[in-house]
């Protein structure tokens, strides 16, 4: 990959670990907390988002719009798995495999089906970086039933499986359709915030109260995640996407060291480990 991809994938990386460090800290908020970021994220890129329709070269049309509404859809979708995914097993066997999987899927499937060629340092360093991720996520779950343990993985696997779906939707946007970047992930807020706006009105009261307890949280995470998203977009604009889809869970290891450091949480040997190969993975992404 170029400097310049590879710096976006490091910015986005931090972006990426500092949102989710901040959702981890917001405690068990729910679809009303993400709606909540869908609804800040909307507001603070407003004008921005405003600023690039005009000067974008590209008009929107229907087939636009259908594009943003399925990748608002699979978004959704993929918020909805992984949060259902938590409830039901433990976070270090679902988190890692979904960002795991997702990679790995998106790899294969735009080496076979969308002919990309990475080259073979490019897909080692793929390998080394899903490798990477389930050092640093595998083996620090306590000791649970296997149906608990295999639901969770069962839902890991299928958030995986959005993940590829969205990575490859948004990069064929960003790329053979041109859509800004930015645009499409502003109209992806849009997306989620009306489709999950009729429940957040049912629930208007504990919104509010979320709000009020949880604004700082809300603010930050609504920043945040989507400057990780666009800058990954921008990213796959100028390399394989087969290469950016891997490089970006960097964001794991600087999570992983960062909730050592900052959250207490257990086995720094292990996350030292693991952070290690999925740095030598992405060093040797960087140079294919």
């Amino acid at each position: 990959m170029s400097p310049l991809a590879v710096a976006l994938v490091l910015a986005a990386a931090c972006a990426h670990a500092g949102w989710n460090l901040f959702a981890k800290r917001a405690g068990d908020g729910g679809v009303l907390f993400v709606w909540l970021t869908s609804v800040t994220s909307l507001v603070v890129y407003l004008p921005v988002a405003a600023v690039t329709a005009l000067v974008d070269p590209v008009r929107p049309g229907w087939t636009e719009v259908l594009v943003v509404g399925v990748s608002a859809g699979l978004h959704l979708v993929y918020f909805v798995l992984l949060q259902r995914g938590y409830a039901v097993g433990d976070m270090s066997v679902v988190y890692p495999l979904a960002r795991g999987t997702g990679p790995l899927f998106t790899v294969l499937v735009s080496v076979l089906l969308l002919d990309e060629r990475p080259g073979a340092l490019g897909l080692a360093g793929a390998a080394a970086v899903v490798l990477g991720v389930f050092v640093i996520g595998w083996g620090s779950a306590p000791a649970t039933s296997g149906r608990t343990r295999w639901g969770g993985a069962a839902f890991g696997v299928l958030t995986g499986v959005v993940i590829t779906l969205y990575t490859l939707w948004d990069a064929h946007a960003v790329t053979t359709l041109t859509l800004s970047p930015l645009l499409l992930d502003w109209g992806n807020n849009l997306g989620r915030t009306l489709l999950v706006a009729p429940h957040a009105l049912r629930r208007r009261a504990a919104a509010v109260a979320l709000w009020r307890a949880q604004w700082r949280t809300v603010l930050a995470v609504g920043v945040l995640s989507p400057l990780a998203y666009i800058l990954v977009l921008f990213a796959m604009r100028l390399a394989p996407v087969s290469l950016v889809a891997p490089a970006r869970e960097l964001s794991i290891v600087v999570g992983g060291v960062a909730a050592w450091l900052l959250l207490g949480e257990p086995n720094p040997l292990r996350r030292l480990t693991g952070a290690a190969i999925v740095l030598a993975g992405v060093a040797a992404i960087a140079v294919s």
